[in-house]
């Protein structure tokens, strides 16, 4: 996978496990993400990871 420079990566069940190291992977490649997760304080933690690797990301604690 290339760069993700410009790109929103929406990540479902983002608050722990799978979803949250897939969130750290778009970050890091370069995308900015928007975690979603019904678990909002995973969600938030998620987001927080995000932000430490220099990327932005909106949080919404919903379920899908």
């Amino acid at each position: 996978m290339g760069s993700l420079d410009g790109r929103v990566a929406l990540i479902t069940g983002g608050g722990s496990g799978i979803g949250r190291a897939t969130a750290a992977i778009m970050a890091a490649r370069g995308a900015d993400v928007v975690v979603v997760d019904l678990n909002g304080k995973g969600a938030e933690e998620t987001a927080a990871k995000v932000s430490t690797l220099g990327r932005r990301a909106l949080v919404f604690a919903i379920d899908v």
